[in-house]
């Protein structure tokens, strides 16, 4: 009797598509978990956060412009970019290093499958820089003497940034799997990024190729004047790192044909997108916008604002009328020392900008020779409040703006007084107001136009004043002040009439 034996064919199972976005989901937050536990990724991590409190610390002297704040945010997440682009590029090739790529081949992901987990990987990290871009704009946003606006484009950039970095190690993995390959591409992104706005930042259609896109001019404009294409950068960026992903997913083995339809779809999708932000960052300035900084420069009455303050009337762009009780306050404490009509007559403090180069290049702004005009500039804070102090206080004793320029008498005496001695820390006003951070001989005072000349005889004259402090100073300013103003005075005299020590020799401008 024989027994016959029937052989089944083992059962063959396909993994349901469901389950192997599971797995890639799966792979993905544990391959996102090790990204964010690597030492070079922690340690810019910790890297940037110390650059940014850094940079909110030490920039804008506590008054910041929005406008500004968001540009600047985008340079420090480079630093965890790099970090990114090298820790991808290692975790995609842990596999050829450890000599287990074969044991994938009986698991139900296939290579592009856990290329797709390891492009997921990068989201987290990004979220990361994203959390520290919104502080370090947020904490200068709720200051009260913020102004300005800022821009969710220019915001974009520093998180789009590191997407972009982790992409490229993705593609490199892929492509060259090789170890020497990453130190090549790291520099080479180092380059371009940094090197490249430098070279080809004049305007142009290939000035706005490299992710991060610095300036020529370091002033502040009205955000609506400053013409930057962010939001079609963000959409050259967004559209670069995802096409740069999508290769990396599309070139790796193992995917079906409906797989292989659906990625290069999303290749050709990601392609367009990064060519319509492309073709709109190339556009340039518009017309409209070259005639609107024309108008802001040349003829900043068509669009400012004007608000009263105590006598004198205080002219801004709209995002700096909120600033005028500020300046009003320094114009009153100028004002309180003097005497004559000086201290009561009506100025009219007028905001100015070159803004006809945008934030390409910087421009000089020419002295008002208009009577009791005084120029104020859309900087504040730190050096410039005694260089707002020293032009109100030279239009009070000279009449106008460009007057200053000419002055080298004893009136500077008077002038250096009004402006600093009021402060509560002169000497130290006096050195920031100064071109070489000096207090003693001769130097160049800034100014918001043109600066005026101090001579080491003055300088003395003003520090023994400051020395003695208002209570003495100020009623022989007053006593005294036509002798003071008048263009024959010298410093001499003028030492004389304040009581203080005279210096040797004769005023000549140095």
């Amino acid at each position: 009797m024989s027994t016959v034996l029937t052989l089944t064919p083992a059962e063959t199972h396909t993994a349901p598509a469901r389950q192997s976005w599971q797995a890639i989901f799966a792979l993905a937050r544990f391959e996102s978990r090790k990204l964010l536990l690597r030492i070079p990724v922690l340690f810019m991590l910790a890297a940037y956060v110390a650059w940014i409190v850094w940079r909110t610390r030490n920039d804008w002297s506590g008054y910041p412009a929005l406008q500004d704040v968001d540009r600047a945010t985008q340079t420090g997440p480079l630093l965890v970019g790099f970090a990114v682009l090298l820790c991808v590029n290692q975790a995609v090739l842990r596999s050829q290093r450890h000599d287990t790529e074969r044991l994938f081949g009986v698991l139900v992901l296939e290579p592009w499958r856990r290329t797709a987990a390891h492009a997921l990987s990068i989201l987290p990290v990004t979220g990361l820089v994203v959390l520290g871009v919104a502080a370090q704009f947020g904490w200068q946003a709720v200051k009260s003497t913020a102004v300005g606006h800022g821009s969710v484009g220019e915001l974009l950039v520093g998180p789009l940034c590191v997407l972009l970095c982790g992409a490229i190690g993705l593609l490199m993995a892929r492509l060259v799997p090789k170890p020497f390959a990453i130190p090549v591409a790291a520099v080479l992104l180092l380059v371009f990024s940094v090197l490249a706005p430098v070279s080809i930042g004049g305007g142009g259609a290939t000035a706005w190729l490299p992710p991060v896109v610095g300036e020529g001019s370091t002033k502040t404009i009205p955000s609506d004047l400053i013409g930057r294409p962010a939001v079609a950068h963000s959409l050259y960026l967004t559209g670069l790192a995802l096409a740069l992903a999508l290769l990396a997913v599309l070139i790796s083995k193992g995917r079906t044909k409906t797989a292989t339809t659906v990625l290069a779809g999303s290749l050709a999708g990601a392609i367009a997108l990064g060519v319509v932000g492309g073709v709109g960052q190339a556009a340039g300035v518009s017309s409209e916008m070259t005639a609107a900084r024309t108008v802001a420069t040349l003829n900043p009455q068509k669009v400012q604002s004007c608000v009263r303050h105590g006598r004198s009337t205080y002219c801004a762009f709209p995002e700096w009328v909120p600033r005028t009780t500020t300046w009003a306050d320094v114009t009153d404490h100028v004002q309180s020392l003097a005497g004559g009509t000086a201290q009561t007559q009506k100025l009219l403090v007028r905001q100015r900008v070159e803004a006809r180069y945008g934030m390409e290049a910087d421009g000089a702004i020419d002295p008002s020779t208009t009577p009791n005009q005084v120029t104020v500039r859309t900087m504040w804070g730190g050096p410039r409040t005694p260089e707002f102090s020293a032009a109100v206080a030279s239009v009070l004793v000279l009449g106008n703006e460009k007057a200053g320029g000419d002055v080298c008498d004893g009136r500077m005496v008077t002038i250096m007084w009004l402006a600093l001695g009021w402060t509560s820390d002169p000497v130290t006003e006096l050195r920031a107001v100064r071109l070489d951070d000096s207090v003693t001989g001769s130097a160049s005072v800034l100014s918001p136009t043109n600066g005026m000349t101090m001579t080491a005889g003055q300088t003395s004259v003003v520090r023994e004043l400051l020395a003695a402090g208002p209570s003495t100073v100020t009623p022989k300013v007053k006593a005294h002040w036509a002798e003071l103003t008048s263009p024959k005075v010298t410093t001499a005299k003028v030492a004389q009439l304040l009581g203080v020590k005279a210096p040797g020799g004769a005023d000549k401008c140095e």
